[in-house]
């Protein structure tokens, strides 16, 4: 339940409210851009001598969140509206493990030298380096110690930005320390998600690798997706875990709705217009999700488990049928667990998951990655 706590805590902190800082000032007509396909909430220009890297603000439409300028010699001048980066990027300390497999698949894994909450880590790789003190330990995401991160002077700190001013980024900026704001977590489909690769390439001078990467799980992506589209019947699906009385559903237009509606799933909350998560009632769900067929996303490991973590969820018909399941395959007794580190790049495999799960003679052949059945 601990692991249960952390999860909720931070789906919860997604959706807090406050401005944060930003201009409307584009100074990017003059350059060539990057072409993005899915995702909404950056854009990457080329000027000569240096890259722009514009992060939109999502809770302010026009409004720039953060604006980098980069360029491999820290001679060049760059406009002062915003924060000079040296690339590429030799070290990082990253809050997040979203962050991971993007620096992993541009091949830059041991430029991490510090990361928040170590232990949720699944990267063996990392893992390693953690044990091994070769990566230092930034204590919690949401209270991180920054006066360590400051002692390990990384060429840049990465972070997920959210809408409220952040007191302890302010101070890592104020040292001297670029924060990148990764907000990949704002966009509303899978695919956008991962395109937020060309986001983390560019601070590695990999952006060509990361086309070619992104341009296979979009077509995997796509693939998938279109054998889902022919499906005659939807099943009817339930999603998530009762929290303490509350049940927490994504929203119908969050990327979780559109992974339900691309997997060819029948979804209550599909016509909902909400990008966040829905906070429920156990009787409301009780009375709308009673008779589904399939329960998804499921945060216990056995039937025996979530019986005994309330016994009303015995009333629901997938837990009878034995038709529920998780997303912890990949997980371990520390609380990490690559659905929320990996998946993020790669919905190829998390949509292949569910179509596996709900249309199973699709994908004959294919292996769950990231998700398990409840026995």
């Amino acid at each position: 339940m601990k692991k249960l706590t952390y999860i909720l805590i931070l789906s919860l902190a997604l959706f807090s409210c406050v401005k944060k800082g930003g201009d409307n000032a584009n100074s990017s007509a003059a350059g060539d851009s990057l072409q993005l396909k899915h995702a909404t909430g950056f854009a990457i220009y080329y000027h000569k001598g240096f890259k722009e890297v514009v992060v939109y603000n999502p809770w302010e439409k026009g409004s720039v969140y953060a604006r980098y300028y980069l360029t491999k010699d820290n001679n060049t001048e760059t406009p002062p509206d915003g924060t000079k980066v040296l690339i590429p990027l030799q070290t990082i300390a990253i809050t997040s493990v979203t962050h991971i497999e993007f620096i992993n698949l541009c091949g830059k894994l041991n430029t991490i030298t510090g990361i928040c909450s170590p232990h949720l880590v699944y990267n063996e790789h990392l893992r390693n380096n953690i044990e091994n003190k070769t990566i230092a330990d930034l204590g919690d995401a949401f209270s991180m110690n920054v006066e360590k991160a400051m002692a390990l002077r990384p060429q840049a700190l990465m972070t997920s930005g959210y809408n409220q001013n952040d007191p302890n980024m302010t101070r890592v900026s104020q040292a001297k320390i670029p924060v990148l704001y990764n907000n990949e977590w704002m966009e509303t489909t899978l695919p956008g998600r991962a395109e937020w690769i060309k986001f983390v390439s560019a601070f590695y001078d990999k952006e060509t690798e990361a086309n070619h990467v992104f341009a296979a799980v979009e077509e995997n992506y796509t693939h998938v997706k279109t054998l889902a589209a022919k499906v005659s019947s939807r099943p009817r699906i339930m999603s998530g875990t009762n929290f303490r009385g509350t049940w927490y559903m994504p929203g119908g237009k969050s990327y979780m709705g559109q992974l339900f509606a691309d997997a060819g799933a029948g979804y209550f909350y599909s016509d909902d217009a909400g990008t966040g998560s829905l906070p429920l009632s156990l009787e409301s769900v009780i009375m709308n999700f009673g008779k589904t067929d399939v329960w998804l996303n499921c945060n216990f490991n056995s039937i025996e488990e979530l019986i005994k973590a309330d016994s009303k969820h015995a009333l629901f018909q997938p837990v009878s049928s034995g038709e529920v399941y998780n997303f912890n395959k990949r997980a371990l007794p520390s609380g990490a667990n690559d659905f929320w580190e990996s998946a993020v790049a790669h919905p190829d495999l998390l949509l292949s998951d569910v179509i596996k799960v709900l249309h199973p003679t699709l994908l004959p052949e294919y292996e769950l990655v990231y998700t398990e059945k409840l026995k």
